[in-house]
């Protein structure tokens, strides 16, 4: 081509140039224009633009340099404008420059590229091999390509990288890279969807989606609250799974237990070979340096739309990289609320499934938030109710100690309404020269009644370890009561203090506003025996009802709670008015059986609808046993 008279050579070689891109663009749109021969035709081209760079930048050293500048930016427009979709990858593999039919391609905005490594834009099934070619293109100075699944914003496209060498002076070495799909030369015209998407089409999609993720929020919402009395467990896993059908995507759940996180469940695909590869990822702990890890660790969320350390799930123990077989996108979360971090929330797509992108981030971290609420209470409410099965059992003792010659026996019913700590409590223990028995009740529930009834409990079976008098047990139990603050709770309770003498059982029964025991005698007579005395806990100098009775062998005591008396039919009629009845029919049987039978009653009488707790207990004398 001659030159033109009064102008530079590599001006007129730039404006030949610019004109055979005009024309090459043409042809690009084409459809009978040969892929191979546009392929090396632009490349050809390219390598005329990078000559007369050269030649540009020699003319500026040698003083003529007063349109170099202008030039360079020419030689820019043509590489950014050329019909071919072309990057500029440093030795290292990361992106320097990307012109606009690449941008246009992968679905993403000017500059987006730049700065990110080649290999975070396929699959990540390909990195080794993309980076074992990028390797031998600069060591042996010769073209090379390399198959591999480009990742766009409309999903993973086949294509061929044709990668050379380029080398400009004045600069590092660097490497250009051609893409080529396997159905069509990648063109200035992109095979993505979204450059034929219509005006406002783009739009009625956000909306759309955004519609989504709110019923997504409101299905996750609805889930916690409906199986609010599932098991943590349980409640984790079922959440996997609707966000992993809801955001099609991989979830998977790590949590924290006793300081470290462990995997706890993984939902994908329902396919067989999904299950499969969820069985291989659960088997895998979430390491240092995992994503899982990073998250918790930091309490922030992690978003990575184009993965390229292999390293962020993990490897199988065969070696292979866990985000290599689930895909490049990456979402994790933490499970927290604020104050504490219970666990990660993994979200994985492939590369067909989209990107993650911000909203996703705000959806995930409202379920993870909501998870973490529902995480809470659910060990707030363990931990209350392990509380109260250890309290309860401390003052209602599933064995009671045997007291020679005499049969005990008892029973406590748990309201039917309510599930807080009942008040009632029973002991059986050892005294000087004899035996004690309390039982007891507290005004009103929860942790309050709890704490006062056990400290009445408690007192009055230190008391009687060096105290024989009832009377004077209750008293000392009313002075602890009042040095302790119960939250204005009271406590009516009995204490008896059994001895055998000549033959008979000895009782001296106390009582601190508790109503008495019904005497059962073997022929079927019952009598409500006094209660009186002034609850625990009130007056600082309160007197204990006290009297002494002498048992027989047959005679039963029958110790009871307000509960069971309080217990009302549905004709809104009260047990209190049959007790002594009830019992009568009861006579002469084993203690055992007078409690098993009352239990039924009280059930078959209340429709088995109780509104309070309630406690028996049956004491029946036997014969004196020998010394």
């Amino acid at each position: 081509m001659a030159d033109t008279p009064g102008r530079p050579a590599s001006q007129a070689a730039i404006a030949a140039l610019q004109s055979r891109s005009v024309a090459l663009r043409k042809a690009a749109v084409n459809p009978q224009s040969g892929e191979r021969d546009l392929l090396e035709a632009a490349l050809t081209e390219l390598d005329a633009a990078i000559d007369a760079l050269g030649a540009t930048q020699a003319a500026g050293r040698d003083g003529q340099g007063g349109g170099a500048q202008s030039d360079r930016r020419l030689l820019q427009a043509a590489f950014g404008q050329a019909p071919v979709a072309l990057l500029v990858v440093d030795t290292e593999g990361t992106v320097r420059r990307a012109n606009a039919a690449a941008c246009e391609l992968l679905g993403v905005g000017p500059g987006y590229a730049t700065g990110r490594t080649l290999a975070s834009m396929i699959e990540p099934a390909g990195h080794a091999l993309l980076r074992s070619r990028l390797a031998a293109v600069r060591r042996a100075g010769t073209p090379g390509r390399a198959d591999c699944r480009l990742l766009t914003d409309a999903g993973p496209v086949d294509c061929v990288l044709d990668i050379r060498p380029l080398a400009v002076r004045g600069d590092d070495d660097r490497l250009l890279v051609a893409v080529e799909t396997a159905d069509r030369l990648v063109t200035g015209r992109s095979a993505s969807p979204r450059s034929q998407t219509r005006p406002g089409q783009k739009a009625d999609a956000e909306i759309a989606a955004a519609i989504r993720r709110t019923d997504l929020l409101a299905d996750a919402a609805r889930l916690l609250l409906e199986n609010a009395a599932t098991s943590e467990s349980v409640i984790l896993q079922r959440c996997a799974r609707l966000l992993a059908s809801g955001l099609n995507a991989w979830v998977i759940v790590d949590v924290r237990r006793r300081g470290l996180l462990q995997r706890h469940f993984v939902a994908g695909p329902d396919d067989p070979a999904a299950a499969r590869l969820a069985q291989i990822v659960s088997a895998v702990p979430p390491e240092p340096g995992t994503a899982p890890h990073q998250v918790c660790e930091s309490g922030a969320s992690l978003l990575i739309t184009h993965a390229e350390d292999d390293e962020l799930l993990g490897r199988d123990p065969q070696g292979t990289a866990l985000l290599s077989m689930l895909g490049p996108s990456l979402l994790a979360v933490p499970i927290a609320d604020g104050s504490r971090t219970f666990g990660a929330l993994t979200l994985v797509r492939s590369a067909g499934a989209g990107y993650f992108d911000l909203p996703d981030v705000g959806l995930a971290e409202q379920i993870a938030g909501l998870l973490a609420g529902a995480t809470s209470a659910r060990r707030m409410l363990t931990r209350q109710t392990e509380t109260a099965a250890a309290l309860r059992s401390s003052l209602l003792p599933p064995v009671l100690k045997a007291v020679p010659g005499v049969e005990i026996a008892a029973a406590h019913l748990a309201p039917t309404r309510g599930r807080e700590v009942g008040g009632d409590f029973y002991d059986v223990y050892p005294t000087p020269d004899g035996w004690g028995i309390a039982i007891g009740d507290v005004c009103g529930k929860g942790d309050d009644a709890a704490a006062a009834t056990a400290a009445a409990r408690h007192a009055i079976r230190v008391l009687s370890h060096w105290n024989p008098d009832p009377a004077q047990v209750l008293r000392g139990a009313n002075e602890i009561m009042l040095t302790e603050e119960f939250g204005g709770r009271f406590v009516t309770a009995d204490a008896a203090h059994l001895s055998w003498q000549d033959g008979a059982l000895r009782v001296v029964l106390s009582s601190a506003g508790h109503p008495g025991p019904v005497l059962l005698k073997p022929d079927g007579r019952a009598q409500m025996l006094a209660g009186g005395g002034v609850a625990l806990g009130i007056f600082p100098d309160p007197e204990p009802a006290t009297q002494e009775l002498s048992l027989d062998a047959g005679d039963v005591l029958f110790f009871f709670t307000d509960g069971l008396t309080g217990a009302r039919s549905s004709q809104l009629t009260y047990l209190e008015d049959i007790l002594t009845d009830s019992l009568a029919g009861l006579a002469g049987r084993p203690a055992a059986d007078i409690v098993s039978e009352m239990r039924k009653i009280v059930q078959d009488f209340s429709a088995g609808v109780l509104r309070d707790d309630l406690t028996m207990l049956a004491l029946r004398v036997g014969e004196q046993p020998a010394s």
